[in-house]
């Protein structure tokens, strides 16, 4: 296979065609998928690919052209212009461009040769030759640091296992193929009911595969659909050692961030950009916002209006900026500059003591005991690091930074992203993931976070939106539980 990010000769593939209407829609139907997958939680960030052949009935299947969606673009915003087209051999035909930064540039996902190798497989509804009264294997293979490593131990668990389509990744996944987007479709939300209900009975201690139907041996490591590698315990054998906590509905109710901090940083920004729009620190916010805006208008995001040139005057750059960061924060943006504003005009805010930060009432209680107990507290939220350290540093109950180590935010990736909490397990030094716990509100990072290895517990507390029925992730209404 050709180097991605490198574009190979389309021989025998005229331009025309690499443009025409075959390969465009294709290129549509991959970036809907990717919109449509991200939806109920099925991919998150900016890793991972869907792959599709170009439907062209006057070109044998075997040698029709691949299109396929890159890492390092948010699935919920893939545009056609951001795929890969592949010849039927692996080349690379057309790449995507790269966009400004803040914007991660695009690359071919480490799954290409994983996918690439699957095509063949033909399925035809659900999955492929099972009834009622067969069994079911799905073999299960070791996760690694990354996904193409994983490509020795995939062809190695399909040759064993030569009817299967699918594989389980142990702490990290499922790989499902077809020989068309529509029977993998098909197959993968088969696949996520039979796994919701292989978790179901691995909790209740009930073992389906075996004729006596007995209790579990759970240090036992098979190939069964039962032993999924999800915790829903903490192993003796991996001691807590780190605590990541989210801050919205998690150790702060939302209807503090929604109704307090978002209204003060909305009616508060053309006074601050008014009064700082000469300082370093607000040039630099609005340099940042500069590029988002762009960003935004290019992808058709509702609300983004264009910002006019400095010479245009000091007041008319802050009235688009006021009517752009409006628009961010009425939708709820995750987006670094939007954040970092946030944060500059909030530390004004609580010097002056028109805001105080708010957390549950179990919250510093547990953030003294796991100090105590020599367990190190973070904090991973999409507000910025400034903005984090000024929440806990003025609470009704005080300074509660002291039993803080330190603070994440979206400059370390999307927190949606298995990614990010690669990279912030890799900043905490422990010697395997599951030695740190993550608590979360969001279903979609709590995903993420498992992904990556992490235990994961979900925060439910009032005013935090409903999760999935059998999302199959612990529980919890105060951190008294943990």
């Amino acid at each position: 296979m050709a180097c991605c990010g490198e574009t190979t000769a389309a021989v025998g593939v005229p331009e025309a065609y690499l443009a025409g209407p075959a390969v465009r829609e294709a290129r549509e139907l991959v970036a809907e998928l990717c919109r449509h997958f991200y939806a109920p939680g099925w991919v998150t960030g900016t890793g991972g690919s869907i792959t599709v052949k170009v439907h062209d009935p006057d070109v044998p299947l075997a040698d029709r052209l691949i299109v396929m969606s890159p890492s390092g673009v948010q699935k919920e915003r893939m545009v056609a212009e951001d795929m890969y087209v592949f010849s039927a051999d692996g080349k690379v035909l057309s790449a995507p461009v790269a966009k400004p930064w803040p914007n991660k540039p695009p690359k071919c996902t480490d799954c290409a040769p994983l996918f690439m190798k699957m095509t063949h497989m033909e399925m035809l509804k659900a999955i492929k030759g099972h009834g009622y009264r067969d069994e079911l294997v799905i073999p299960i293979i070791e996760n690694t640091p990354y996904e193409y490593e994983l490509t020795d131990s995939l062809s190695e668990a399909i040759a064993a296992y030569p009817k299967a389509t699918a594989v389980l990744v142990r702490n990290h996944g499922i790989f499902v193929w077809g020989d068309s987007w529509i029977s993998a479709k098909t197959q993968a939300e088969s696949y996520h009911y039979l796994l919701d209900a292989a978790i179901k009975l691995y909790q209740l201690g009930i073992d389906w595969t075996t004729p006596e139907h007995g209790p579990i041996n759970r240090s036992k490591r098979s190939c069964s659909i039962l032993n999924t590698g999800i915790p829903n315990e903490r192993h003796a054998a991996e001691p807590l050692k780190c605590v990541l906590l989210d801050i919205e509905g998690t150790t702060t109710p939302i209807s503090f961030v929604t109704d307090v901090m978002f209204p003060y940083a909305r009616d508060n920004v053309r006074k601050h950009l008014t009064s700082t729009f000469y300082s370093e620190e607000t040039k630099e916010d609005i340099k940042l916002l500069c590029i988002q805006i762009e960003d935004d208008l290019r992808n058709g995001i509702l609300g983004a209006v264009p910002v006019p040139p400095d010479e245009a005057g000091k007041y008319e750059v802050i009235n688009s900026m006021v009517s752009n960061v409006e628009s961010m924060i009425k939708a709820d943006r995750k987006v670094t500059s939007l954040k970092q504003l946030q944060g500059h005009i909030w530390r004004i805010g609580f010097e002056r003591k028109e805001i105080q930060g708010v957390v549950f009432e179990d919250v510093p209680e547990a953030l003294k005991n796991w100090h105590s107990s020599n367990i190190k507290v973070y904090i991973y939220s999409s507000g910025s690091r400034e903005a984090q350290r000024l929440l806990f540093g003025n609470t009704m109950y005080g300074d509660l930074r002291p039993f803080l180590c330190g603070y994440f935010d979206t400059t370390i990736g999307n927190k949606r992203e298995s990614r990010s909490y690669f990279e912030i397990s890799q900043s905490l030094g422990v010697d395997n993931p599951s030695q740190i716990l993550f608590i979360t509100d969001v279903f979609q990072e709590a995903i993420a976070a498992k992904n990556a290895g992490f235990d994961v517990v979900i925060s439910v507390r009032p005013g935090n939106a409903p999760l999935p029925e059998n999302h199959g992730f612990r529980t919890i209404k105060s951190f008294s539980e943990v």
